[in-house]
């Protein structure tokens, strides 16, 4: 009996331990099949993005660093997926091949994909321009590159990749996100001033000196500039912002500078010690030059009421925790049509034979050209943090997409980086190109019309919609 008794007990516990093996296999599986969030991670990285002395820099040879040096900054976000990287450079821009080779580089510090690296420059004009498609190609033709050379602009693309791999060793963990908004005071306007007929009758640039222009309307802009911040308990980890304008108060001077927006972004950094990144939003048809003379005390005065609206849209800021699936990427990737009177045959022997002073133009529309035939498509990103969003935008966007944007996502704010991949140069609205002015004309723009509902079909997507 007492043996048979201790069978039944032995067997028993036999029984209970291959149940409780079931249930743990049970729920191993049911964890593989989860989203798994292991807390969200914060990587920032500060970079000089200043070429030497003697450089060519887009417009002018750079004779010196004006106060504030040029920057290649950003943040790196951990813990949803392969890790987002969001970044920016005081440059004019980074075009074609060589947006490709800056994002190829920061991705790969930051053990990522290239499709979840963001990079947007700032489109300050004293500083570099970055397009080794259009060096390679005016290098083959035989033809001086002038502001392509790109030995400095990959030696500084290293500096921030190795900026971006030692932030990868001193994470911090994310526990609270959260962002605000409000209006900057006499800074942006609208550069296309509209005549009777319809048609750009004149066009008021980031500088202007005519009265007349000036006291014309402000125009359909975006007011608000959009801030958002990330912390680790009650310490502020990175600040990010968003404001669109064409970033010149003057330039042409020689000195590489970083303009208004980077005075601003100085400013907000000695208030809330914390990395401060700057994007430049939707501003292709947009500038300071109801409000600038193009004085050099302007730029202070600028820096000054854009640095008010950020302090105020800090001051909105909701802070609030960063929960289990609030953080998400979405990319989408798109052909934009190119413009109908580039044709790779004549841009090539426009590269030949053409005079000195076209070619450059010449090379960058051929590197788009080319890399539209190849099969290129341009990427739309978003990064969504609870109901916040930061869509990614190339070329020099005009207001009406960033103010689409907000439309498309009522239930949160939308903060917008323009300035990607600078090849497809300016991308007006379809209704903007038969309005004639410098923004839409075939010098200035390498896509056609039907841009508008190729991109505003992708931020939707993007976005949350269907």
């Amino acid at each position: 009996m007492d043996a048979e008794g201790g069978g039944l007990v032995a067997g028993s516990r036999e029984g209970r331990g291959r149940g409780m093996e079931k249930r743990l296999i049970l729920l191993m599986m049911v964890a593989c099949l989860m989203p798994v969030r292991a807390g969200m991670r914060l990587a920032v990285f500060d970079s000089d993005a200043t070429p030497p002395v003697g450089t060519q820099m887009s417009y002018d040879p750079m004779l010196g660093v004006g106060k504030l040096s040029l920057r290649c900054r950003g943040v790196v976000l951990t813990g949803s997926g392969a890790p987002v990287v969001l970044a920016t450079v005081d440059w004019i821009g980074v075009a074609n091949e060589g947006h490709d080779y800056f994002r190829g580089a920061l991705a790969k510090a930051a053990g990522t994909v290239v499709e979840r690296v963001a990079l947007h420059a700032l489109h300050q004009h004293d500083a570099p321009l970055c397009d080794f498609g259009s060096e390679r190609l005016l290098r083959e033709a035989g033809r001086p590159v002038g502001p392509f050379e790109g030995g400095v602009q990959r030696e500084l693309i290293g500096r921030a990749a190795g900026a971006v791999e030692a932030a990868m060793k001193r994470t911090e963990e994310v526990t609270h996100a959260g962002s605000g908004e409000a209006e900057v005071r006499q800074v942006a306007s609208n550069r296309r001033i509209m005549g009777s007929d319809g048609k750009v009758r004149a066009t008021r640039y980031t500088a202007c000196r005519d009265a007349g222009l000036r006291g014309e309307p402000e125009g359909v802009i975006d007011p608000k500039v959009r801030v958002v911040g990330f912390w680790n308990g009650d310490r502020v980890l990175a600040v990010l912002s968003y404001y669109a304008t064409h970033p010149q108060s003057y330039y042409r001077t020689g000195m590489a500078d970083p303009d208004f927006p980077g005075i601003a972004r100085f400013l907000r950094e000695q208030t809330v010690p914390a990395l401060h990144v700057h994007f430049t939003g939707a501003g292709g048809n947009i500038g300071a030059g109801k409000y600038n003379d193009g004085s050099p005390e302007m730029r202070a005065a600028l820096a000054t009421r854009l640095e008010d609206g950020m302090a105020r849209a800090w001051e909105a800021v909701k802070k609030e925790p960063l929960g289990d699936g609030e953080v998400s990427w979405r990319v989408e990737k798109v052909a934009l049509p190119v413009a109908k009177h580039l044709e790779a045959g004549k841009l090539r022997e426009s590269l030949r034979s053409g005079a000195a002073a076209s070619i450059l133009g010449s090379a960058m529309q051929l590197a788009w050209v080319e890399r539209c035939e190849a099969g290129y498509r341009v990427e739309v990103s978003c990064l969504a943090l609870g109901k916040t969003r930061l869509l990614h935008m190339p070329g020099e966007l005009f207001v009406e997409y960033q103010l689409a944007a907000a439309r498309m996502h009522p239930g949160g704010l939308v903060g917008v980086a323009a300035y990607g991949d600078y090849g497809p140069g300016y991308i007006g609205t379809a209704a903007a190109y038969p309005e004639g002015g410098y923004e839409t004309q075939p010098g200035s723009s390498f896509v056609d019309p039907g841009v508008e509902g190729v991109l505003m079909g992708a931020m939707e997507r993007v976005l949350g919609g269907e």
